[in-house]
């Protein structure tokens, strides 16, 4: 059996109907897991689960909005009503709605970053881990990104929370790895996304960002996927607690 075999695994995706997140599920079912699709809109999740399912792979879409509690605890439930179970939780989902000094971010504003980008993944965690205790095995990846290393002028609380998820996972890591239960994070550099699509649309920024890469490029959201298997299945088995730097060599180099 290859080490990257998914054959039988169930994966909640959060955030997978584009992006990073929607490149992870395809490639999880291509490895053979059963991944569940989930964001806020049931027409986009329903469209990915279809494409899925019309290559071959296995998946199902569940509608859910993060910030709230009570819908996670039917998407959570309503996984394991169709598949029993949940091996893999990829917390992908993720918002900034502020684009400006933090020091300016209007209350709401912050609130709103710290409850989807944090407190969702922590509630997600608390709802998963139980299970996982009991059958001593399960994998808990959260996307974060290269932000929570650096300070920002224009992203500050989106950082903030980035470098929250990242200690998340240490903590995580910790708490549930007498289990057998592995805790990872993913930190991606800038990724050809609609949420950066202001930067990598602007012909000038793509072409600094482009520049200051070493690999000469942006990234494409499948980039980003590979990690996401490679955490999930046996290959990851001894990794826990740790933050995977994806970005093209970005935060390989100084600024000068």
């Amino acid at each position: 059996m290859s080490l990257f075999d998914l054959t039988g695994k169930v994966a909640i995706v959060t955030g997978s109907t584009k992006g990073i997140g929607k490149a992870i599920a395809e490639e999880m079912a291509a490895h053979g897991a059963r991944v569940v699709i989930t964001s806020r809109k049931a027409d986009a999740c329903d469209a990915v689960a279809d494409g899925i399912r019309a290559g071959g792979g296995d998946a199902t879409a569940i509608p859910c909005n993060i910030s709230h509690k009570d819908q996670l605890q039917t998407l959570v439930a309503e996984t394991r009503k169709i598949y029993g179970q949940i091996d893999v939780l990829v917390c992908n989902a993720a918002v900034n709605p502020h684009f400006g000094p933090s020091l300016e971010i209007p209350d709401d504003a912050f609130e709103k970053v710290m409850d989807v980008n944090i407190k969702s993944n922590h509630w997600l965690a608390q709802l998963v881990a139980p299970e996982m205790i009991d059958r001593r095995d399960g994998a808990i990846i959260i996307v974060s990104s290269i932000g929570g290393f650096r300070g920002s002028q224009t992203l500050g609380a989106y950082c903030i929370s980035k470098a929250a998820d990242m200690q998340m996972v240490r903590n995580l890591a910790m708490e549930l790895g007498p289990h057998n239960i592995r805790v990872n994070c993913i930190a991606p550099g800038l990724v050809k996304t609609d949420f950066a699509r202001a930067i990598w649309e602007n012909p000038e920024r793509n072409e600094v960002r482009t520049n200051s890469t070493p690999l000469r490029r942006l990234g494409e959201p499948r980039d980003i996927a590979g990690i996401g298997v490679y955490l999930a299945s046996a290959a990851g088995a001894w990794t826990t607690g740790q933050t995977f730097v994806i970005d093209g060599g970005v935060t390989a180099v100084s600024d000068g």
